[in-house]
């Protein structure tokens, strides 16, 4: 279903009219209904937090491939907590660690954990990451979809993404300032043989691979439904 049908299945009446006068205003779908569809399963979403997509349903599959048995992850800049609570949801001995910067999204990452029954096993912090949360933490996999679009794009985007919190876009001047900061810095945070997985723009793929050489890692790429590169994994 495209978004106005969406819309048309959670409104009717007045209330619809109202939502589609939203909807063409350019507030996105997702946050006029206040949930949205991920992994198979219903997340709560506010103006604070990226809206889900179907493309970081990737980024899930290749954490669920990696995971056997107990293990440890950390998702860097969580957002909704969609990525890392999907994750628990079907991996019932794993726990995780979840940051990000905006307090009221780690609310609704605290609710989402709650609602998909991971709350026991899913920690928060709200930190900037940039200032060491980990500390000595050790993981199996270090997670993140982290804000990557250049800068100078951030105006060209479509209005409707420019609704979305910036602040879960802005990438830097490269797109690669949390990716280079998370592999330099986190690496340290990885258990022996742990791996970073990252969801990357469509762009990325030289950049992440030239990245994870000069730290001492292998990088493997998948792509996304599209045919464009999206996740990448660091071992």
């Amino acid at each position: 279903m495209n978004d106005i049908d969406i819309i048309k299945s959670y409104y009717s009446g007045d209330e619809l009219k109202i939502a589609l006068e939203k909807y063409e205003s350019g507030i996105p779908a997702a946050y006029i209904i206040g949930e949205w569809e991920f992994f198979g399963d219903r997340y709560y979403v506010n103006e604070d937090c990226l809206i889900p997509r179907c493309d970081t349903e990737r980024v899930v599959e290749k954490v669920l491939s990696c995971i056997n048995g107990s293990k440890t992850i950390a998702d860097i800049c969580t957002g909704s907590g969609c990525i890392a609570i999907s994750v628990l949801k079907r991996k019932t001995e794993a726990v995780g660690l979840a940051i990000d910067i905006s307090s009221n999204a780690i609310e609704a990452a605290k609710k989402n954990a709650e609602i998909n029954n991971v709350s026991d096993r899913l920690e928060f912090i709200c930190a900037d990451i940039f200032s060491d949360p980990l500390g000595d933490k050790k993981f199996d996999i270090i997670i993140s979809n982290p804000p990557y679009i250049r800068t100078d794009v951030l105006d060209s985007l479509d209005e409707y993404v420019k609704k979305e919190p910036v602040i879960a876009l802005d990438g830097g001047d490269d797109g690669m300032m949390f990716y280079n900061y998370i592999v330099t810095n986190c690496k340290k945070n990885l258990k022996q043989n742990g791996i970073f997985i990252f969801e990357i723009g469509y762009d990325q793929e030289d950049s992440i691979k030239l990245l994870a050489k000069q730290n001492g890692f292998d990088c493997e790429i998948t792509k996304d439904y599209s045919g464009n590169p999206r996740v990448a994994l660091l071992k």
